[in-house]
């Protein structure tokens, strides 16, 4: 709209200073010329711009008042410097409207410090060697999350496909992943936003359960993960350059648990330490090499040696030409 544009022009000529029409133009996805009809029009209306051969600007002293975020821009302020995440809600728009509506109404000073901060300081939330998920449903469930709206989804995961009704809480961030914490037929419950393979928005409402901290009840749910991920120990013999690699390897759990464990003479640790189940524990001590031999529990022991025999067929066979 032509008022929204106008009062953007404003705060962009307030909180930035003298700005070119070609600035404006292409902060604002319109042509030069809309920018010569809309500097008219508010010069018509009162506010005292002015331009030169260097731009435009306001008269100095002026500053407007018409800095109020609207319900959906106060919403998005939470991502205001994560960009890659308001999109993801849907909330790309507000959040640029009420970051441009806030440098506004800051002092000179504390703007000047607000535009420092975000030169000096980013955050990026995906992972290393992921760029995060993506989903076509998220900005419905974002709507749906804060209009406390009932869901039915058709969720995916390694035991199949199921159909739910939810009554959804919040939306998690957690290392470039979203997760939807949601009350389901069998009580709370986590869901992965990627393996929602179908959502439809119902028109029931549900009431918000009195109490409920999203915060605390996913912290709550981390613990307890961590604690069922733990189902035994190994006993084994770690080299020093492997006492090295556990913290990036195998976590920091790991890695205390080994660095208590008792020096061999040949300089080797001997250490009780936290494994899942023996085929997840199998493929993270393979990665240490031959800077690792596992003692206990004897079926892990027999697992890693049946995979290392059978590596050895493997490249002891000649391979053929390309």
């Amino acid at each position: 709209m032509r008022a929204d544009r106008l009062l953007s022009i404003v705060l962009l000529l307030q909180s930035r200073g003298r700005q070119t029409a070609h600035q404006l133009a292409a902060e604002l996805e319109v042509s030069v010329r809309t920018i010569y009809r809309d500097m008219q029009a508010l010069g018509t209306a009162g506010i005292p711009v002015y331009g030169d051969t260097t731009g435009y600007g306001l008269v100095d002293g002026y500053r407007t008042q018409l800095t109020g975020l609207t319900p959906a821009e106060a919403r998005g302020l939470v991502f205001a410097e994560l960009p890659g995440v308001a999109a993801d809600l849907g909330l790309a728009e507000a959040v640029a409207a009420a970051q441009l509506k806030l440098a506004a109404a800051l002092p000179d000073a504390l703007r000047e410090r607000s535009a420092r901060m975000r030169q000096r300081f980013h955050l990026d939330t995906p992972g290393w060697y992921s760029d995060g998920d993506s989903s076509e449903h998220l900005a419905a469930l974002a709507d749906a999350v804060w209009h406390q709206r009932a869901l039915a989804v058709t969720y995916e995961n390694w035991t199949g496909r199921a159909e739910h009704r939810l009554e959804p809480y919040g939306l998690v961030l957690k290392a470039g992943k979203w997760y939807l914490v949601a009350r389901a037929a069998r009580g709370l419950r986590t869901f992965r936003v990627s393996q929602l393979r179908e959502l439809t928005v119902l028109p029931a409402e549900f009431t918000w359960p009195e109490g409920f901290d999203l915060a605390a009840h996913w912290h709550e749910h981390i613990t307890d993960f961590r604690a069922r991920l733990v189902q035994g120990e190994a006993l084994v013999r770690l080299s020093p350059a492997a006492l090295e690699l556990l913290p990036h390897l195998m976590g920091r759990a790991v890695a205390d648990a080994a660095a208590a464990g008792e020096r061999q003479p040949d300089g080797w640790i001997l250490a009780r330490v936290p494994i899942e189940t023996d085929r997840h524990a199998e493929m993270q001590f393979l990665r240490l090499g031959t800077q690792v031999e596992v003692l206990e529990p004897v079926s892990l022991r027999r697992r890693i040696a049946a995979t290392v025999q059978e590596l050895a067929r493997t490249y002891a066979a000649p391979t053929e030409p390309l």
